[in-house]
């Protein structure tokens, strides 16, 4: 068994205590004292996240946009440069390979962002898909390390680091600047339900530009953080994890993303891997609704977990639960969970969770949980 790879920042995880633990195959900081704590820093002041583990891959040349266009189910070739889009990776059966960002960076140039136990796959799947177009993919995971500070003290902690136009930076968009003198693509993304920035920059330049915003958070409350919160904060803003909500056995559709599925694209003739997989997935749909994604809010305190079945009034089962934790905002435990169609409106009656044998009342609840105020 080999051991799991580490980040830049990983003697910084160990000098501030952090408990470690193997997350697709990298040693990452789960928690660095109270996960509560960590997480209600970032929805009250700022949290500061290594996420180095994320897989960067990079595709440039003349047709890049083209090889995105048929690799992607997204309309990668409409992205204007500086933007980003969040789009999946699908296989010819529509099953989700992951879900990703892609950055456009320039007018031929591409960075596409995989989840960490999913970056080899993503990389052999474009490379797969590659023939035929004038494009390269590179292997980008070693050339980047990743920090987000995360947080609606956030922009303020960052302003104090760059002359970049923080202000004038969309949602979904980039830009390549100085963060306390280290170069770094400065996006406006994040995993949290909450502002935020993840800063792209050289392995070599990790420690000090978390070092640098350590000190720059410090009078404004941030605090380190580790994947624990970053868990619960997803999961309060709806936002799915592959491996709970996504997987090859689902298509977007039956996610209830079908809308990042774009079957009108000026490339390749309309032309994409899944097409006609997820034509069929999106008219089954539209004719049949599958089990719908919904959010469970718990009526007692035994909290839910992935793979726990969802029952009606009468024990029948209706659904799984994909992802569950207490949520330190409502103060109660939640969870998301695909539910058949006839049990999935807000408010239906009934709803139980079996939790080893008993039948915990849940009310069912739209997504998100939490929304930050704009």
């Amino acid at each position: 068994m080999s051991e799991p790879r580490r980040t830049a920042l990983d003697a910084t995880h160990r000098a501030l205590g952090a408990t470690m633990t193997d997350f697709a195959g990298w040693d990452m900081p789960l928690r660095y004292g109270s996960e509560r704590d960590e997480h209600v820093a970032v929805r009250t002041r700022a949290g500061l996240f290594d996420l180095s583990h994320m897989g960067e891959i990079t595709v440039t040349g003349p047709q890049a946009a083209d090889l995105l266009d048929y690799a992607l189910v997204g309309n990668i070739g409409s992205v204007k440069p500086g933007r980003a889009r969040y789009t999946m990776i699908c296989q010819e059966d529509g099953g989700i390979l992951d879900d990703l960002i892609v950055y456009r960076l320039a007018d031929q140039e591409y960075m596409v962002v995989a989840n960490a136990s999913n970056a080899q796959t993503v990389l052999d799947a474009l490379r797969d898909r590659q023939a035929g177009f004038d494009a390269a993919v590179r292997d980008d995971r070693d050339a980047y390390a990743l920090l987000a500070v995360q947080g609606p003290e956030s922009a303020g902690i960052l302003k104090s680091l760059t002359d970049a136009d923080l202000d004038g930076l969309k949602y979904y968009a980039g830009l390549p600047g100085t963060v306390a003198g280290v170069e770094a693509l400065i996006a406006r993304t994040g995993y949290t339900g909450e502002d935020g920035f993840e800063l792209f920059a050289r392995p070599a330049d990790a420690v000090a530009l978390w070092e640098a915003l350590t000190e720059a958070g410090k009078d404004a409350g941030l605090v380190p953080c580790g994947l624990s919160c970053r868990d619960t904060l997803r999961l309060e803003a709806g936002m799915p994890l592959y491996g709970n909500e996504l997987s090859t056995s689902l298509t977007p559709f039956d996610a209830g993303l079908g809308r990042v599925v774009k079957f009108e694209k000026p490339g390749n003739e309309g032309r994409f891997v899944g097409r006609d997989a997820l034509a069929a997935a999106a008219e089954r749909a539209e004719q049949n609704p599958p089990r719908k994604l919904v959010g469970l809010i718990a009526e007692g305190r035994r909290v839910p977990r992935a793979g726990y079945p969802v029952v009606d009034a009468e024990g029948t089962a209706i659904g799984t639960v994909t992802s569950g934790a207490p949520s330190p905002t409502l103060g109660k435990p939640i969870a998301m969970a695909y539910v058949d169609a006839a049990h999935a409106e807000p408010g239906t009656k009934g709803v139980a969770v079996d939790i080893r044998g008993k039948h915990e009342p849940y009310e069912v609840v739209a997504l998100p949980f939490y929304k930050r105020e704009k």
